[in-house]
């Protein structure tokens, strides 16, 4: 359908170009080791963009309508903003692998097997245990009237486990996941498994928290609230807005020289891994912080053209409204550091970070992340997962605690990088130690 999209533009609009999607999704839900839901969808659309009189349109569709979506389009256009775009022309896309064929023929019985066998390691004594897995079957095309063409297949495979634990008044859940293109190997299940029962062993017994300005060790999943911030900041349409804090910062040290900051959509097997992105650039690894020093931003095509340079390939659009910025694979952590394939947690929470620590937190989940001015790096949360760390040892789980702060500050200068590096979907990262966090109690 694309190719005739395109056909019926030339002679109506300058320039166009249109992406093609189709999604086959599997979703399960398992809870005490029973089948709660099975559910199996398909969604196919296709977004053009148009280009008339100096004027950008764009429209989508899930019908075979060609005629009513260049219409639309072209009407959209009539009342769009002014901006040229400087579409791609014909190029040869890289190789990366973002599809397993096991992956995608893995019938309903074997997926619904991997869930009953994820519940049941996780089953005991007091727990309720939900476990849900998801697979997605994509296919991806990609054309414009400069030439370019991209295609390409994908899978996603998740596998999530959650484990409550209600004693009296007392409400404890610990969640984990893993994600790829492939199904998750028997090592990815193990730390699945490890994770999730060494952090419920540890919250069992409920403490005090600490207060002040204190050491806290953040997990890999921990780490939302604080790389939050830096995604929004390094994004170029922030840049153009005037909301980035590092907008004049290029060239100058931001981060402690032991973190990097790097977008690599090349990576094999990742979940936003891609050959170009939804505008067609091919795609390229992109360090945008190098050792603790600004490199760049991401851009899209309009946010580029309005920026006056060449968009780096991070545009992402649905079926409907117009493309926007999105990341593809965020390595966040030291330059040097190994990215396997793995995507489990390490049985040692804190990756070696809670030795010197005479008394402050090890921060696994938060509350309310993503929530207020984020932008601006400063964060206030309360905990969701949170043990109190004495002499080096966890002690117990703390209850009732939030943590405060300012994550420009509180990079500047980090008391270590744990040996726990682990993919939480399309991010990598490592725990961090960082020294001067607010915390008190609620």
């Amino acid at each position: 359908m694309i190719e005739r999209v395109l056909d019926a533009v030339r002679g109506r609009a300058e320039a166009a170009d249109a992406l093609w999607h189709r999604v086959e999704r599997t979703e399960l839900s398992i809870e005490s080791g029973r089948l709660k839901a099975a559910a199996a969808s398909e969604g196919t659309g296709i977004n053009l963009r148009v280009q008339r009189a100096g004027r950008v349109g764009v429209a989508g569709t899930t019908a075979d309508d060609v005629d009513g979506l260049l219409t639309r389009a072209l009407a959209s256009a009539a009342l769009g903003e002014e901006v040229t775009l400087a579409l791609p022309g014909a190029a040869a896309l890289p190789a990366v692998v973002t599809a397993d064929r096991d992956a995608a023929e893995a019938s309903l019985e074997r997926l619904i097997a991997l869930g009953r066998t994820l519940a049941e390691r996780l089953a005991g004594d007091g727990r309720q245990v939900n476990v849900g897995v998801e697979r997605a079957v994509g296919e991806t095309v990609f054309a414009n009237t400069a030439g370019a063409h991209g295609r390409y297949t994908s899978t996603s495979m998740s596998i999530a486990g959650e484990v409550r634990r209600v004693s009296g008044d007392d409400v404890l859940m610990v969640y984990d996941y893993c994600a790829g293109v492939s199904l998750p190997t028997d090592a990815e299940l193990d730390a699945l498994v490890r994770g999730i029962t060494v952090r419920l062993e540890l919250a069992e017994r409920v403490v005090e928290p600490p207060e002040g300005s204190l050491p806290v060790v953040f997990t890999p999943e921990g780490l939302a609230a604080i790389v939050l911030p830096l995604e929004q900041a390094l994004s170029g349409k922030s840049v153009l807005q005037g909301v980035s804090p590092l907008a004049d910062r290029l060239g100058e040290q931001i981060l402690d020289a032991r973190l990097s900051i790097t977008d690599d959509p090349l990576l094999a097997g990742r979940t936003g891994s891609r050959p170009c992105d939804d505008e067609g650039v091919p795609s390229r690894r992109l360090p945008l912080v190098a050792c603790g020093v600004l490199r760049g931003f991401v851009y899209d095509l309009e946010t580029a053209a309005r920026a006056g340079v060449a968009s780096t390939g991070h545009g992402r659009r649905g079926t409907f409204g117009k493309p926007s910025i999105g990341f593809t694979n965020l390595l966040f952590g030291p330059e040097t550091a190994p990215i396997g394939g793995a995507d489990g947690t390490e049985s040692r929470l804190g990756g070696g970070l809670l030795g010197g620590i005479a008394d402050g937190l090890l921060v696994d989940d938060l509350i309310g992340v993503g929530q207020g001015n984020v932008i601006s790096g400063a964060f206030s949360h309360p905990v969701a997962l949170a043990y109190r760390v004495q002499r080096g040892e966890i002690t117990g789980r703390v209850k009732d605690a939030a943590i405060a702060g300012n994550v420009y500050e509180l990079l500047k200068g980090i008391g270590g990088v744990g040996d726990d590096g682990r993919w939480l979907g399309s991010r990598w990262t490592a725990s961090l130690l960082l020294d001067g966090v607010s915390v008190a109690r609620r």
